[in-house]
């Protein structure tokens, strides 16, 4: 059986440019899946708002990667996970890489994927957690290529792998490298998301402001992105022997007083103010992060 795996990452620019800039701000933006009002308005936010007061100081900041390491990171990240996971499957299955907005573009790689005439392929998006903004984006995406397919192999879509033990332990791994013992408290800083997202997540009549998601994983909200991100932490926590207290989540990146609490920015100024000066911040919401969702 011939056998194919896609791993699918975000995106990033061609290059540190307004042109390059605006033309991923663009697609990134005008997603519904990341933008979810109606097109009017999303059309207008994203052109006439949001790209022209946001695209020159993103410019700006990936101009600094580009000098400090000559290319995008994202995407050497993602070529260099493409040559381990080729070399872990051992010709088990032929890898293939792609960006949900931008280049290398998943509709080259399902070309190449269709051209090879697999028996079965396996589509990864790079997220542990779910988000509909995020996961569900890239996999509808995918769908609608191969709803144009003549002929199609056996597909799997893996949705999330937020407490995938070896996810967890290659986290917890890395984060041995640091001195633990010199910081007064760990923050856990995910990716933020509008509330309105986390609600269609759960079932029922039930919103996810209103369950408590650090509790764990329940029926109602076992696709919830908050009740995943609390969960990667325990599970990151006990594995590096974090006491409970020394340990907090939040969430970053908050575009409006919409988006899912507690704020990072909140959270650290209200850990200085009982003393906490030594901070370290953890971010497990990525297998590798870009501007557009870390700062």
């Amino acid at each position: 059986m011939k056998k194919a795996v896609l791993i699918i990452n975000l995106g990033t620019p061609n290059s540190p440019t307004i042109r390059s800039v605006w033309i991923y701000l663009r697609q990134f933006l005008m997603d519904p899946y990341v933008v979810d009002i109606p097109f009017i308005f999303r059309y207008i936010l994203v052109n006439f708002i949001i790209i022209p007061t946001r695209v020159s100081s993103s410019t700006s900041e990936y101009k600094k990667l580009w000098d400090m390491f000559g290319f995008s990171p994202l995407m050497s990240n993602l070529v260099e996970l493409d040559k381990k996971l080729r070399i872990s499957l051992d010709g088990s299955a032929d890898v293939y890489c792609a960006m949900r907005y931008q280049n290398p573009s998943i509709d080259s790689a399902m070309n190449k994927i269709k051209s090879k005439g697999y028996d079965s392929l396996t589509i990864l998006p790079l997220y542990p957690q779910y988000a509909s903004a995020s996961t569900e984006s890239t996999i509808e995406y995918c769908r609608n290529i191969l709803e144009r397919w003549g002929s199609k192999p056996e597909i799997r879509f893996i949705k999330h792998f937020y407490n995938h033990p070896s996810y967890i332990r290659c986290f917890i791994e890395n984060a041995k490298k640091m001195d633990f013992e010199s910081y007064d408290h760990i923050l856990f800083s995910y990716h933020g998301l509008p509330e309105k997202h986390l609600d269609k997540t759960h079932k029922g009549s039930e919103l996810c402001r209103d369950i408590d998601c650090r509790k764990g994983i329940v029926e109602t909200n076992k696709m919830c992105y908050k009740a995943h991100c609390y969960e990667t932490t325990r599970l990151i926590a006990e594995g590096l022997g974090l006491p409970e207290e020394d340990c907090t989540v939040s969430f970053q990146s908050r575009l409006s007083n919409r988006w899912v609490k507690p704020y990072t920015d909140v959270v650290m100024i209200d850990l200085l103010k009982k003393g906490k000066k030594n901070i370290l911040i953890l971010s497990p919401s990525f297998v590798s992060d870009c501007l557009e969702t870390s700062i």
